[in-house]
């Protein structure tokens, strides 16, 4: 069994545009979870986790351990308050986004059960990114990309 602290992860930045990412941890696979997911995120002013996003596999949920971030989903913005937990639903209907748009540090905790090969939409670019699995490549392609079922075939 693994025990893992979260109150000083091992964090990681990956190189994302201005106003995107900040250090994250994924807990996975460190304990060795195969089916669930966790990731602590740690936001600075004006920063967001990732863009507006719906996921077409897996369902995720949200927990704010410090700070105020603004969360936008299809009804509208929420600002969200330490303790607060989220569920998004696999479909348009969880779409979400986490911004941290405060002078303070935001500190959250995402969960998802690990569903491959999955799809993720991002409505405001158009764009489907599809995740066949480990060790595979991803692929991120605009809507308008699309061919039809019988494209290329005889």
């Amino acid at each position: 069994m693994n025990i893992v602290n979260i109150s000083d992860p091992a964090w990681r930045r990956d190189d994302e545009p201005e106003g995107y990412g900040g250090p994250y941890f994924q807990l996975g696979p460190v304990v060795g979870a195969k089916r669930t997911g966790m990731s602590v995120y740690e936001l600075g002013p004006g920063q967001s986790i990732c863009p507006y996003h719906y996921e077409c596999a897996e369902e995720e949920w949200l927990l704010v351990m410090e700070g105020n971030p603004t969360l936008r989903h299809p009804d509208g913005e929420s600002q969200l308050s330490p303790s607060d937990v989220v569920f998004f639903p696999v479909g348009p209907a969880g779409a979400h986004k986490l911004t941290n748009a405060t002078d303070d540090v935001v500190r959250l905790i995402m969960f998802s059960d690990v569903v491959t090969p999955s799809a993720t939409v991002y409505p405001d670019s158009d764009k489907i990114g599809i995740w066949p699995g480990e060790g595979t490549e991803k692929l991120i392609v605009r809507r308008t990309s699309g061919v039809g079922y019988w494209d290329g075939e005889g």
